[in-house]
């Protein structure tokens, strides 16, 4: 029992999206406007769930996959026999309906996005329909159900009313996790192409990808400079976020948020990014509830 339940708490993987799904929960919720309410931590945990569910479909379908590389076989808890297949889907299935039920709790576009989101998670990994394999379709469906989605479940569980300038906002983190999307790519092209993946990595290539990569931070930090010039965000936020910057690039771990060896310094400031922006999300958030 102790084995099995070790095994599903590894197959979460709640340590590599806990922080980001947070975030992006808290941040739409801030632009929203929200004060400290009992809807607030039904639609976060909601999101986290969201999430989990995405991860644990993700390890259950690819452990065969995982199989041909030695410390992705060590990782899935499927793979290495930590955790039987049908455990581990008996386990996703009951926190991708708990997911649901809470977004249901909240709204209607609350629940609308949150459907969305476990749909995308089940979708993208599932080998019957697998959008993981689908070239392109893999890097827009990772940015839906990973980070536009969560974004707008938050707001829309405060406004559930059309998200006006949150939509450049919804866009600018959807464009980070396409960053992220084909991070991972591109750390996995070999393992991935061993297995057979068909992604979009392994159809441009390394260096394409490299490229195309940091073209969604670029066009992220354009989303970010758009939202600063239409006033989204407060100016201290703006202020403590410039000038925390320079301690996250002091402290520069050799990992990356998956805990394997960073490919580039991008991967080298993930969790020393997240860590910075949660801290001011929740910041903003107690200032919300203290001023509202």
């Amino acid at each position: 029992m102790s084995t099995s339940i070790r095994g599903i708490l590894r197959l979460t993987r709640w340590q590599e999206h806990v922080l980001f799904s947070g975030l992006l929960t808290i941040m739409g919720l801030n632009i929203a406007g929200a004060a400290l309410q009992w809807t607030m931590i039904t639609v976060l945990a909601a999101n986290l769930l969201a999430v989990t569910f995405a991860f644990m479909v993700n390890d259950i379908e690819d452990a065969l996959d995982d199989a041909h590389d030695p410390a992705r076989a060590a990782r899935n808890p499927v793979t290495s026999g930590e955790i039987s297949r049908r455990a581990g889907w008996i386990a996703s299935i009951v926190i991708g309906c708990v997911a649901l039920a809470l977004y249901a709790l909240v709204n209607p576009q609350t629940f609308g996005s949150g459907t969305a989101a476990v749909l995308l998670g089940w979708l993208y990994s599932w080998r019957g329909v697998r959008l993981k394999a689908l070239p392109v379709i893999d890097v827009i469906s990772h940015a839906l159900m990973l980070s536009s989605l969560l974004f707008l479940a938050g707001y829309f569980s405060v406004r559930p009313d059309a998200p006006g300038r949150a939509w450049l906002v919804a866009l600018g983190v959807g464009l980070v996790s396409a960053y992220g999307q084909l991070y991972n790519q591109f750390r996995d092209y070999d393992a991935d192409r061993a297995a057979g993946l068909c992604n979009t990595a392994s159809v441009l290539g390394m260096q394409r990808t490299r490229v195309l990569m940091y073209g969604m931070l670029g066009l992220a930090a354009v989303c970010l400079v758009g939202t600063v010039l239409w006033g989204v965000w407060p100016v201290w936020f703006i202020l403590a976020g410039i000038v925390a910057v320079p301690g996250v690039l002091l402290l520069l771990p050799r990992t990356d948020m998956r805990g394997t060896e960073a490919v580039d310094l991008s991967g080298r400031v993930q969790w020393g990014f997240m860590i910075l922006a949660n801290l001011l999300a929740v910041c903003w958030l107690i200032a919300n509830s203290i001023l509202t």
